[in-house]
């Protein structure tokens, strides 16, 4: 029977080594030690598509609210007439990273994809759009080739994976079809992977003005290797600040092409609280990591919250396969370091899930979810 580590304490800091079926957690070193922790949002608009400013003065505003990095990420033109990110406005977007990139302080140049009756997927790492006329990747909707929605995905996998851009699949299943009335809802049941493509996917919101946990799971169990985010997705004049909401990369350095490496190997997490940091790994390997195959699994979660006490970690689980909780612990600390050992045959991946006292809406309860490590399996 397996028996669930769950130890009550109030500090300021707790060190806590977890038994699970009997298995000692030994202490570790830090499997991330080699990477620094850099909090941004990957997801915002401007109204060179339908919010507001531009990029220049949305880049203005993260960099003076504290960001390390800030995508925005308008919409392309869509099919239907809605004003979008022509070519030009693409070209100054791209012009705008540029100016404000320093040694403390990334901008990157993402858009949002509307593949109809599918959903909304952002890309990076590009100067290229999709599917707009003139580019490479001209096989979507918006250049009028009206390709079916069961070729158009796929297509646009095998584009990312081919070119080296960055997928993250946006807000799940708002702007399919709908939860259970086609298999084109959740961006077709998270199908239409093959090894190659699953290159392309290195991102999905597990937080958009709500949690979609139960996505992110279902992608895990998919076979996607891809880490959760959390944006703010804002339409206003409110970047980073208007929000608590983001994504935390793990890279070596505060450049465009150490984030984007983060990305496509999967080192991150998504919290609704603005400075919480989270370290997580398992057999010596950081977040993001497939391992070698092993049958028990050393853990090594180092959580941190600057705001002390008054914003405290409250609970600490991680999840396997289907969102199966294998160990959690409870506690009331801004400081937690935990070393659990899981053993099993069977899984496929790991992640963290945490809990504080506070979220994005001020309510206690889940706050942060972490990349897997993989098992191999």
């Amino acid at each position: 029977m397996r028996k669930m580590l769950r130890v009550g304490a109030v500090a300021a800091s707790l060190v806590l080594s977890g038994t699970i079926a009997g298995t000692a957690g030994a202490q570790s070193a830090d499997p991330t030690a080699g990477y620094d922790v850099y909090f941004g949002d990957l997801h915002a608009h401007t109204n060179y598509s339908d919010g507001e400013g531009t990029p220049w003065t949305a880049f203005a505003a993260a960099k003076e609210a504290g960001a390390d990095f800030f995508a925005t990420t308008d919409h392309v033109a869509y099919p239907y007439g809605q004003v979008g990110l022509t070519p030009e406005l693409w070209a100054d977007t791209l012009d705008a990273t540029e100016a404000f990139t320093d040694e403390r302080f990334v901008a990157l140049a993402g858009y949002e994809l509307w593949l109809p009756e599918t959903g909304e997927l952002n890309i990076f790492n590009t100067d290229e759009v999709y599917g707009q006329t003139g580019n490479p990747g001209g096989q979507g909707f918006n250049n009028g080739l009206h390709t079916s929605v069961r070729k158009a995905l796929p297509r646009l996998y095998d584009w990312l994976a081919d070119t080296g851009a960055i997928g993250q699949w946006n807000h799940p299943w708002t702007f399919g079809n709908g939860v259970g009335t086609t298999p084109l809802e959740e961006f077709f049941n998270f199908g239409y992977r093959t090894s190659s493509r699953d290159r392309g996917i290195a991102l999905i919101e597990a937080y958009n003005d709500g949690s979609y946990e139960d996505a992110y799971v279902r992608a895990l169990d998919a076979g996607w290797h891809v880490m959760p985010a959390a944006n703010s997705d804002t339409h206003s004049a409110d970047w980073i600040a208007g929000s608590e909401v983001r994504t935390v990369l793990l890279a070596e350095s505060l450049t465009a092409s150490d984030l984007y490496e983060a990305m496509r190997q999967n080192r991150g997490y998504a919290t609704q609280d603005s400075n919480l940091e989270i370290r997580f790994g398992a057999n010596g390997s950081p977040m993001g990591s497939v391992l070698a195959s092993a049958t028990s699994y050393d853990f090594d979660v180092r959580i941190s919250d600057p705001d002390g006490t008054s914003d405290s970690i409250t609970r600490v689980e991680i999840l396997t396969d289907g969102g199966e909780v294998v160990a959690s612990v409870d506690v009331n600390a801004a400081t937690v370091h935990w070393t659990p050992t899981v053993p099993s045959t069977t899984a496929r991946y790991f992640f963290v899930r945490v809990s504080t006292a506070s979220d994005a809406e001020g309510n206690a309860g889940v706050t942060a979810w972490t990349a897997p490590v993989w098992t191999g399996r």
